[in-house]
């Protein structure tokens, strides 16, 4: 049976209060959508906390894996340093930071050079990583892209895109971005001919350059400062390995090969 006002006032103040009760209705369900929405969005990189983000922050920042803030922030530096993190440890490459990665990130030790004792810095082709090492084997590590090995052909000339193993050194660099077709190269550091290590837009998982390191381009201007002109490069896969130690014992080679790479800009 319906309720019958009679009372005028009554009506009015039933009217209003049935029309309240659908407007509050109505913005909370927009609320609840718009937090849904925010959720699907944040979902695809992280489910965690941001306390828990935070506490990978910290320990992958511990280890040694490049990053930015520790704020709980799940950023491109923060996939960055995870995807690195990933890659070093033989897991899945998702980029996703999840309660297993959280797990394992607490469970992990920091990544060792190949050659510690002297600063260089080493590119592991097999990893796609790069470390920064100082004097006393501490490390900086970041995510790269090297050389796909597939044909290319750049301005009419055919080429594989491969990145040389071995034992290099910083001989140019470029500040900021590269002018013409190398526009997309930020802060270069040559080791041999045209391959530089150097940011880019985008660092794929897998190898996908024509032969230069990618960096994520976040970091390059810091790497770039770190990578004085004679830095040692080491870049290695699992069948080759070449130390370098014998220009770190015998400065004049060392300072021979830098001249003659500057002199034929290779």
């Amino acid at each position: 049976m319906g309720i019958r006002l009679r009372d005028p006032k009554l009506k009015m103040k039933f009217v209003l209060t049935i029309c309240l009760l659908l407007i509050s209705t109505a913005a909370i369900a927009n609320a609840q959508q718009k937090t849904v929405g925010r959720v699907e969005t944040r979902l695809p990189h992280t489910s965690l906390t941001r306390a828990q983000t935070k506490e990978a922050e910290r320990r992958l920042t511990d280890m040694g894996y490049w990053i930015g803030a520790v704020d709980g922030r799940f950023d491109p530096a923060t996939r960055s340093a995870l995807i690195a993190f990933q890659k070093w440890e033989g897991r899945p490459i998702t980029g996703l930071l999840t309660l297993d990665e959280l797990e394992a990130i607490r469970n992990s030790t920091s990544p060792k050079a190949r050659e510690p004792g002297y600063a260089h810095v080493e590119v592991d082709l097999d990893r796609q990583v790069l470390l920064v090492v100082n004097d006393d084997g501490g490390v900086r590590v970041l995510p790269i892209s090297s050389g796909n090995d597939k044909p290319f052909e750049d301005e009419g000339q055919a080429s594989i895109a491969y990145t040389p193993r071995g034992r290099f050194i910083v001989y140019n660099k470029v500040v900021g971005w590269e002018q013409g077709s190398n526009s997309s190269m930020y802060y270069s550091n040559y080791i041999s001919g045209g391959v530089a290590i150097h940011g880019f837009r985008t660092v794929p998982t897998q190898p996908a350059s024509h032969g230069c390191i990618r960096i994520p381009i976040f970091a390059a201007r810091e790497l770039s400062k770190l990578l004085p002109i004679g830095t040692i490069v080491l870049v290695y896969d699992k069948v080759s390995f070449v130390s370098g130690k014998p220009w770190v014992e015998n400065q004049e080679l060392k300072e021979a090969v830098l001249f003659w790479n500057q002199v034929v800009d290779n």
